[in-house]
């Protein structure tokens, strides 16, 4: 019996052992940062200002067009027919249609260009911190992006330059 218990000892002493080598195969990376530091993110949010102001140049045109047009009916307007008045207030609310649909047709085709270009970014950012957590036998790896609440105590390693490295940049 005496063996038995020095035997139970041994065994729950080696499992605490084992469970504190565990701990220590757990690592954090802050992902916000890593996708804010990508070239391809970078690239992105200049292709996606570029867009933005290609469109914003082309409604910034029809809106000047517009006031253009509205300041010239307004003079107008007395020396016209009750007719010509009504289809020329007729004309002005299509240009302002056009205007709102060249808005949100920017807006669709900015979020369309982001969700595209975005999926690769974040899989080249995964498939970094899954190679690095392997080649350093990393069992977890926490997000310690503010904000994401998983990351309670930042006491462990922290692996965001050796996926930087592995990103090559």
């Amino acid at each position: 019996m005496k063996h038995f218990k020095t035997l139970l000892l041994v065994a729950i002493f080696t499992i605490g052992l084992g469970g504190v080598a565990n701990a220590q195969k757990v690592a954090h990376i802050n992902t916000d940062k890593l996708l804010a530091e990508m070239p391809e993110t970078k690239a992105l949010k200049a292709d996606l200002e570029k867009l933005r102001n290609t469109y914003r140049s082309d409604i910034e045109g029809m809106f000047k067009k517009l006031e253009a047009k509205v300041k010239k009916y307004e003079a107008e307007g007395k020396t016209q027919t009750q007719e010509v008045n009504v289809k020329r207030a007729q004309e002005v609310q299509q240009d302002r249609a056009k205007i709102a649909q060249a808005e949100q047709t920017m807006n669709q085709e900015m979020a369309k260009r982001y969700q595209e270009k975005t999926l690769p970014i974040l899989k080249k950012a995964e498939e970094a911190i899954k190679a690095v957590a392997a080649e350093k036998g990393f069992i977890y790896v926490l997000d310690a992006s503010p904000g994401k609440g998983l990351l309670v105590f930042e006491k462990g390693d922290d692996i965001f330059t050796a996926v930087k490295a592995k990103l090559g940049f």
